[in-house]
């Protein structure tokens, strides 16, 4: 009697991605929270210099200690550098300027419109199609964000300074995004957030000493617990997966998980902080969830139509 010859059976690898967006979206939205906590007790840029200067320091140093080889050219460096001034000293200096007035789940959703503008732009400069459904949702988004926005500033809940620094925040996120893309760092996405976060740290730092004063800082316990996890969670690993994201997804898809924040913020500022959430601000999220499902949605070609119909 013949025996057949055995099959080798592939294995299925499990697909991490789901876990490091969702990571991803609990991480960024959260940090809001803990900026909110920090500038209470902390002026903004002090608080800024400080983390994005320990960050560096701690991922390049474990980065020496491991010996890990330097695989970024000097080119590569200069583009992460940029990207530390962008993404960190102009976009969380300005949101933070702007969290002094205006509540954590305000600063999140503003800036989670981020999508609207990246797919615009991309399609300007990275040459990603913008079809009518795209600019329906990005259309979607805007109106969204905008009443929520008009809303707040009509029942007097956040000053109208607070919102104008972030939306000038929301502007270099978008930059720095697309600056990614086009620049298009090579090498080590670890040893590049420890320049980014060291450029951003070195950016801050005088005009944090100059506009403040270290005997603002009140010093307590949820300051700690605020800033320990805005370097190890924000700082760290938040902007890992964000660049990681960024090549794995692509500029508008990767940005897109921005939309997921408004009701994680929301919430975590609920919970949290305590902040007022009213109904006509749930009823925001709606067009924009609307939205970021058209500007996402994959296009239908022909040959997936054909298929279908098979």
């Amino acid at each position: 009697m013949s025996l057949a010859p055995s099959v080798a059976v592939p294995r299925t690898t499990f697909n991490t991605l789901p876990l490091y967006i969702a990571l991803f979206c609990l991480l960024w939205s959260f940090a809001f929270v803990a900026g909110k906590i920090g500038v209470t007790d902390c002026p903004p840029l002090i608080l800024l210099a400080a983390r994005f200067s320990l960050a560096g320091i701690l991922i390049l140093g474990i980065s020496a200690l491991r010996r890990e080889e330097w695989n970024l050219s000097w080119r590569d460096a200069a583009v992460f550098a940029v990207l530390g001034v962008a993404n960190n000293a102009l976009y969380l200096g300005l949101g933070y300027t702007g969290l002094k007035t205006v509540s954590a789940g305000l600063g999140g959703l503003i800036v989670s419109a981020n999508p609207v503008f990246i797919a615009m732009l991309a399609a300007l400069f990275l040459g990603e199609a913008l079809t009518w459904r795209k600019v329906t949702g990005l259309m979607l988004g805007m109106a969204g964000v905008a009443f929520i926005v008009w809303h707040r500033m009509t029942v007097g809940t956040d000053d109208w300074h607070g919102i104008l620094f972030t939306l000038a925040s929301l502007a270099s996120i978008v930059a720095g995004t697309i600056l990614f893309k086009v620049l298009a760092p090579k090498g080590s996405l670890w040893i590049g957030n420890g320049i980014q976060n060291i450029a951003g740290g070195l950016a801050v730092m005088p005009f944090a000493f100059t506009l403040s004063s270290v005997s603002d800082i009140v010093p307590s316990t949820r300051l700690l617990g605020a800033f320990a996890f805005l370097v190890l969670g924000g700082s760290i690993l938040a902007y890992l997966l964000w660049f990681h994201l960024l090549k794995v997804c692509g500029a508008t898809a990767a940005s897109a998980y921005h939309f997921l924040m408004p009701p994680l913020g929301m919430l975590f500022a609920f919970l949290v902080l305590g902040e007022h959430v009213e109904f006509r601000d749930l009823l925001g999220i709606v067009p924009v969830a609307l939205g970021i499902y058209l500007v996402t949605r994959p296009a239908v070609t022909t040959s997936d139509n054909k298929r279908s119909a098979a």
